[in-house]
């Protein structure tokens, strides 16, 4: 089966919209939730939560491309970006660039679409890099662009885009359709729908020489924004980090057909969980904002490290939870300072303890702090 873009109806996609609908409907009703939730964190600390979303999709978005950003130089270049204080550290030119292009996906999301935008969008994120040719523009080599794996006497093409020739052509199409398509268009899709083909559209064009797969993920979030009105924030980078090969899979099985049916309810299905994952990261947020409240000025400095390095954990936790070890190593303590500390957390209802002797494993008790009241932001 010849590559999508080579097949007679190219770039016109089919699928079934009726296979849509109920995901459609139950991405609304999500987004509706994600709307409410947000509603109850206090106004000074909704910046600190759009940090921390971002921050995560930043990192996550660069990790499935193989690349390991450090978190805190990611935030702090975030901060720096949107006026705020930031503590000095080192922070090198990919972390920088990836930083500025999501915050300018963020606050650009209803600007019309065009290639200044993505050619803006590679500026930031290829910052620093010196093993491509061409930067802030779409490829010009005359060599095949392909995605393989395995060893270079054994290559296994997964898909081979476009010449670039065709891709200035391609692109004029594709910023064509992503304006008839958005919600104001001459032929506007659902939110789900437009941000599948338009994702998959793009990766089949494979525009740039790298950067494609972060630049089309940032594509899926001004897509959903433009139809929702407001910045999603979804955590799709770290859904689709979790199960990668499946990712993968879609892709190269949809880049052989222009029937996507397949492909629109899997990436559906993908959007919808990484909004699920996103609104339990806004309830951690709250949570930990009430903790914090609660147990205000009640631990002492080594207390507070570790406290701080089990919150950056985030929802999923402390791996395997903390044990004496652990505390020891985070907070540089004797093991005599370490048990008392540890008591006396376990004793004020900051942690739950659980298992016996050197099993013994430590967790923070955020019970008390999950749908305590409403409030109002």
């Amino acid at each position: 089966m010849p590559w999508n873009w080579k097949q007679d109806g190219w770039p016109h996609f089919t699928y079934d919209a009726a296979a849509l609908e109920v995901l459609e409907r139950r991405f609304l009703v999500s987004s509706g939730e994600m709307i409410g939730a947000v509603r109850h964190v206090g106004a000074g600390d909704r910046e600190l939560l759009r940090i921390e979303l971002i921050t995560d999709e930043a990192v996550k978005t660069s990790e499935i491309e193989g690349e390991m950003l450090d978190r805190l130089s990611v935030q702090s270049s975030l901060r720096r970006q949107l006026g705020l204080d930031a503590e000095a550290r080192a922070v090198r030119p990919q972390e920088r660039g990836i930083a500025e292009m999501m915050i300018d996906v963020y606050e650009s999301w209803n600007a019309p679409l065009d290639h200044d935008t993505f050619f803006r969008w590679h500026r930031m994120l290829m910052a620093g890099n010196t093993h491509i040719g061409t930067v802030g523009a779409y490829r010009t080599h005359d060599d095949a662009m392909q995605i393989v794996s395995g060893r270079h006497d054994r290559l296994v093409v997964h898909f081979e885009a476009p010449p670039s020739r065709d891709v200035p052509g391609q692109m004029d199409a594709f910023i064509a359709w992503f304006g008839r398509s958005a919600p104001d268009g001459t032929a506007s899709l659902p939110a789900l729908t437009r941000a599948g083909i338009g994702h998959l559209y793009f990766e089949s064009i494979h525009p740039f020489e790298d950067g494609n797969g972060r630049i089309g993920r940032a594509l899926v979030e001004k897509s959903l924004a433009q139809n929702l009105e407001r910045p999603s924030l979804l955590a799709l980078a770290y859904t689709i980090e979790r199960n990668r090969k499946a990712y993968y899979e879609y892709l190269e099985r949809n880049q052989r057909t222009l029937d996507i049916t397949g492909w629109l309810v899997y990436f559906a299905e993908t959007l919808i969980e990484a909004q699920r994952t996103t609104l339990a990261r806004v309830s951690f947020f709250i949570e930990k904002a009430r903790f914090y409240d609660c147990f205000r000025s009640q631990f002492n400095e080594r207390q507070e490290k570790a406290v701080a390095r089990m919150f950056r954990a985030g929802p999923e936790g402390f791996k395997g939870g903390l044990s004496a070890e652990n505390y020891i190593a985070i907070t540089r303590t004797s093991r005599a300072t370490a048990t008392r500390d540890l008591q006396d957390l376990t004793a004020k209802g900051a942690f739950l303890r659980t298992g016996e002797r050197r099993h013994t494993r430590y967790t923070l008790n955020l019970t008390p702090f999950q749908n305590e009241g409403n409030g109002s932001a």
